[in-house]
């Protein structure tokens, strides 16, 4: 089955070549872009990716704009710091040489400072990531968005790799953002928040990662992202509290 790559970028020059040269195998590789000032376009036509220029539309909107404009019905859909290992290469060109579903997940294997976590909430993180688009969309959603797919998607062999490379302070500037939506997300499905969320939510949440899913092999690094995970469940249900308390009593 021919199959795109679709990636969608902003200022990404400083990754997005290491993850359209992993993709090299693709039938098309398609960049939509939300209007970098950086050199993500020349990278992106040096390799032959096709290029669409794409006002920003939140994430959900605009993976999905990708994957509309891609020219296959099969698409893969990769982050800019994203790269496809050999072994999950192989098993992508298998899968599609005889599908088994219409929708395939994959172990999406994070790099955190400087090690690659194996245990507790950043792995095996599977991502449904390649799927025919007749049978599967990306959700709406402007932050942690997600594939629905009309059925069950088998699980391929391999990692993809997930590595940022970003410093600790930039990561924590991307976690407050992105907590920023969760509860905006939340207030507008009507959904509440009081001291039990503070409270339970964080502490369950280590203790499933770091105790029950082994994040402690993970060593220091694996301390830090769980610690940091937990903290951002603290911080979505205090800000979803704050919005409660700004918009007053329901009258």
């Amino acid at each position: 089955m021919p199959f795109s790559v679709v990636v969608i970028t902003r200022d990404a020059a400083s990754q997005l070549e290491a993850c359209l040269s992993s993709v090299w195998f693709a039938d098309e590789i398609l960049v939509v872009d939300s209007g970098s000032t950086d050199q993500t376009l020349d990278i992106a036509q040096k390799l032959g990716a096709r290029i669409v220029e794409k006002e920003w539309l939140g994430f959900g909107r605009q993976k999905q704009f990708a994957v509309d404009a891609a020219a296959n019905d099969w698409v893969l859909c990769l982050d800019a710091d994203e790269r496809v290992s050999e072994l999950l290469k192989a098993a992508i060109l298998a899968e599609l040489a005889a599908p088994r579903a219409n929708a395939c997940a994959m172990a999406r294997c994070n790099r955190f400072l400087g090690r690659w976590l194996r245990h507790g909430e950043g792995y095996p993180d599977w991502s449904l990531r390649l799927f025919h688009r007749g049978h599967a969309r990306w959700s709406e959603d402007a932050v942690h968005e997600r594939v629905i797919s009309d059925e069950s998607p088998v699980r391929l062999r391999g990692d993809l790799l997930h590595d940022s490379a970003e410093s600790l302070d930039k990561y924590l500037e991307k976690q407050n953002r992105y907590t920023t939506l969760q509860a905006t997300r939340l207030q507008s499905e009507g959904r509440h928040a009081g001291l039990g969320h503070l409270l339970c939510s964080p502490l369950l949440r280590f203790l499933k990662f770091y105790f029950l899913h082994l994040g402690f092999l993970d060593g220091l690094p694996g301390l830090i992202h769980i610690s940091i995970g937990c903290m951002n469940s603290f911080n979505k249900y205090a800000k979803l509290m704050a919005l409660a308390k700004q918009a007053g009593p329901v009258r």
